[in-house]
C-alpha cells in the first residue's frame, strides 16, 4: 500500500487537504496504522485526476524514427498523463482490424500509461472509402483523418451515419482544401503579411466545422472538432451546443498561449493548424471559460531534427507538447488569473473522459490509481533536450514555469516522479 500525505487532494470540484491511499490498482481508504505502509510526503502538492489527451501522434507503426510507444507514453507520464488517444495517421493506417492490431500489440508491449487509438474514418486516411467502422468500434476510442480534412460531403455524412450506427464519435480535423495553398507557412494575418509569407486563411477551419455542424444536425452523431484554432470556429461551435447538438471541441496549449506576432521563423512554431491572431486566442480563452471549449489537448506531434530544421516555410508541420502542457498552461493562464485552477482542471482531467466514455477517476475508494501530483512552487526554464520524447520542436522551449510535474501514477504504479527532496521511492 502507498500512502500519500501533506497533499491537497481535488475530488469532486473541491480542494481537499488529506492523505490518499493506493492498494494495488486502485484508490483506497486510508488505513488506521502505517506499519507495512510505504508513505509518501508530498508537502504543498496537489494530488488531481491523471490527465487525458484525446490527442496525440505516437508515430509507431511506421514512423519510429520520430516517436516511438514507448517515448511517446513516456513524455505523456512525464507530463502528467495518464490516458492518450492515439491518432491513426500511421503505417498500416488503422482502417481495418488487422491494420490495428499491429499498433495494439506495440501498446500492449510498450506502453507506460494507458492508449486509445483512433481508427481512421477513411481507408489509408485518404478520404474516399469508408473504414471497417463495425469490427474496428469496440478497440477504438472514435474514428479521425487527423492530417487531413474529409473534404467530400457526401463521405463524411456517410461516415457520421456508420460512426452513430456503432456508437462512436467522429473526431475531425476541420480543413478545408480548396481555401489553402499548397505552400502556407503561417496564419494569414499580420506576421505573414509583414515578412511576406504565404498565410492560412481561418475560413479553410470554420467552413468545414460549419459544413459538418449541419451534417451532425442531420445525422445525430456524435462529433468532436480537432484543434480549434479560429474564433469563427468557437463561435459556430458554441452555437451548435446551444441548439443542443452533441459536439465537443478541443484546442491546444499553443493557441491559448502564443499568438502570430510571436512567432520566428524556426519549424518548432510550424503547425497545422497556424498559431493565430490575439482576437483568435480571446475567444479560445472565452470559449474555454464558458464551456464552448471542452478539453485541452496536445496535438503532441514530433518530428525528427532534419524535418523540423527548416523554417516556416519548409518545416513539417507539428509541435512536440506533452511535456510542458501543464506548467505552460498554469504560468500563462492561472497564475495570470485570466483562467481558474478548477476550469484549467475540467479541461485537462475530467471533461475528456467524460466525452470519450472513459471510466471515471474521483479518488475515492474505489478509483483506478491514475493520478498526478503537481507542484505549483517549482520555477524551472523549460529545456527540450531532457525531454523524453523523440520530439524536441516547441515553441515554449527556454520559457521560465513555475509549476511541475511532481509525479504520476497509472494503475497505481509510479510511472514517473520527480521528488527533489527524496533519494528513492517504493
Amino acid at each position: 500500500m502507498l500512502l500519500f500525505t501533506g497533499g491537497t487532494v481535488y475530488r469532486d470540484g473541491r480542494f481537499e487537504e488529506e492523505a490518499l491511499a493506493v492498494d494495488g490498482e486502485n484508490v483506497t481508504a486510508c488505513p488506521a496504522r502505517t506499519d507495512g505502509v510505504s508513505v509518501i510526503r508530498v508537502p504543498g502538492c496537489l494530488i488531481v485526476p491523471g490527465f487525458t489527451d484525446v490527442h496525440v501522434h505516437l508515430r509507431q507503426p511506421g514512423f519510429a524514427y520520430k516517436e516511438t510507444i514507448y517515448s511517446g507514453t513516456s513524455a505523456a507520464a512525464a507530463g502528467g498523463y495518464t490516458t492518450v488517444c492515439s491518432m491513426p495517421n500511421l503505417n498500416p493506417v488503422p482502417d481495418t482490424p488487422e491494420h490495428l492490431r499491429v499498433q495494439l500489440d506495440l501498446i500492449r508491449r510498450d506502453a507506460v500509461i494507458r492508449v486509445r487509438p483512433y481508427g481512421s474514418i477513411t481507408r489509408g486516411e485518404q478520404g474516399a472509402e469508408l473504414s471497417d467502422f463495425e469490427t474496428l468500434a469496440p478497440y477504438v476510442a472514435g474514428f479521425s483523418d487527423d492530417g487531413r480534412g474529409v473534404q467530400s460531403r457526401d463521405v463524411m455524412r456517410a461516415a457520421m451515419e456508420r460512426a452513430k450506427g456503432v456508437g462512436k464519435p467522429i473526431v475531425a480535423h476541420c480543413e478545408d482544401e480548396s481555401l489553402l495553398r499548397k505552400d502556407w507557412a503561417v496564419h494569414d494575418g499580420a506576421y505573414a503579411a509583414r515578412n511576406g509569407l504565404p498565410g492560412n486563411p481561418s475560413e479553410s477551419e470554420w467552413k468545414q466545422v460549419e459544413r459538418d455542424l449541419e451534417l451532425v444536425r442531420d445525422t445525430g452523431c456524435q462529433y468532436h472538432v480537432c484543434h480549434v484554432s479560429t474564433k469563427e470556429s468557437v463561435s459556430l461551435i458554441r452555437a451548435a451546443k446551444r441548439d443542443g447538438l452533441p459536439v465537443s471541441c478541443e484546442t491546444a496549449p499553443h493557441y491559448l498561449a502564443l499568438t502570430d506576432e510571436e512567432l520566428s521563423d524556426e519549424g518548432r512554431f510550424k503547425m497545422n493548424p497556424p498559431i493565430r491572431s490575439a482576437a483568435d486566442r480571446d475567444a479560445l480563452l472565452a470559449g474555454l471559460l464558458d464551456g464552448t471549449v471542452d478539453c485541452i489537448a496536445t496535438d503532441h506531434a514530433p518530428h525528427s531534427a532534419a524535418e523540423k530544421s527548416r523554417g516556416l516555410r519548409g518545416s513539417l508541420n507539428g509541435v512536440v507538447g506533452l511535456e510542458t502542457a501543464f506548467p505552460v498552461l498554469y504560468t500563462r493562464l492561472v497564475e495570470t488569473g485570466l483562467v481558474p485552477l478548477k476550469t484549467l482542471l475540467r479541461a485537462l482531467c475530467t471533461r475528456p473522459r467524460e466525452l470519450f466514455g472513459f471510466p471515471a477517476v474521483t479518488l475515492t475508494p474505489g478509483s483506478p490509481a491514475d493520478f498526478t501530483v503537481l507542484d505549483l512552487n517549482r520555477p524551472h526554464i523549460v529545456n527540450a533536450e531532457t525531454f523524453r520524447s523523440l520530439g524536441r520542436a516547441t515553441p515554449f522551449d527556454g520559457w521560465g514555469v513555475s509549476a511541475a510535474v511532481a509525479m504520476t501514477l497509472c494503475g497505481g504504479k509510479i510511472v514517473y516522479h520527480h521528488l527533489p527532496d527524496r533519494e528513492e521511492l517504493p
